[in-house]
């Protein structure tokens, strides 16, 4: 079973139109030698690591393939772990022509919810949307074009089949390599209170199959690159087979501990209307 129409509603947009629905620094977790010989407690510590280094830059890539069309949407923005709160700027790609060139989507991310500014059509250009991630049956994993990174982070609460993959380097940085798959139920039941709706969303819509992932950690164990790869079928036409969407999805971390200041929307500035349909 596949994500429900607003998570295959941003894939199918994306292709066709561009637009989609402790104490700071302190070191943590396992050594290096206990986190080689126990591959699954270092990536399962690596959440409440990133939460206790507090805050961080990110950058976001969302690769959709489907059929013969492969797009790729970027982001880049801030984070604060202990809030919960992010900010990104979300680059569409262009449309099918190449010509033309879409406006950055701001998103806002907060426990339970995405905010979209510049979302769309039928959208007042002063005006927010909101959207509960708790009733995308995604969790929100793809639906806004880049996984939240405090998510990213916490789907490795419910990593399985855990290997150590060798040592790599990530933007210069010496990295310690891990591959595996998340099982969704586990990684829900363990993930903090802001995240464990969303999550439980998931579970209902990508099923029960395992998420493959790959995860670089640095020497105090920080996330620097997590990648996750969804897969679910698009419905098409009446009459029409369903479609395959492979979504590859990859989170870089660095400038850790840099202030990262989010400002939710006032209630006043978020629109109420319909949201038009790309």
């Amino acid at each position: 079973m596949g994500p429900p129409r607003s998570a295959r509603r941003a894939a199918v947009a994306v292709a066709l139109a561009g637009v989609v629905a402790g104490a700071a620094g302190c070191g943590g977790g396992a050594s290096a030698g206990e986190r080689e010989s126990d591959p699954a407690r270092a990536v399962r510590d690596a959440p409440d690591r990133l939460i206790r280094e507090g805050s961080s830059q990110a950058r976001t890539s969302m690769q959709m393939a489907s059929g013969g069309t492969r797009v790729t949407i970027r982001g880049e923005g801030v984070y604060d772990y202990r809030a919960g709160l992010g900010q990104l700027q979300v680059r569409l790609p262009q449309d099918a022509a190449g010509a033309q060139e879409h406006r950055p989507i701001t998103e806002l991310l907060a426990p339970g919810a995405l905010y979209m500014k510049n979302r769309g059509a039928g959208v007042p250009a002063d005006k927010w949307v909101r959207l509960d991630t708790a009733s995308l049956n995604d969790g929100n994993l793809v639906t806004g074009g880049a996984t939240d990174p405090l998510t990213a982070a916490e789907l490795l609460r419910g990593a399985r089949e855990v290997t150590y993959a060798g040592e790599s380097e990530v933007a210069g940085v010496p990295t310690r390599h891990y591959k595996g798959r998340i099982d969704l139920a586990a990684a829900a039941r363990a993930a903090s209170a802001g995240n464990r709706k969303a999550l439980a969303a998931a579970v209902k819509g990508f099923g029960s199959s395992p998420v493959p992932f790959d995860v670089y950690l640095d020497d105090e164990g920080l996330i620097r690159k997590i990648t996750h790869r969804f897969s679910f079928a698009e419905q098409q036409a009446a009459g029409q087979p369903k479609k395959d969407v492979d979504v590859a999805s990859t989170t870089l971390l660095y400038g850790f501990g840099k202030p990262a200041k989010v400002a939710l929307p006032d209630k006043k500035d978020i629109y109420a209307g319909k949201v038009a349909e790309p």
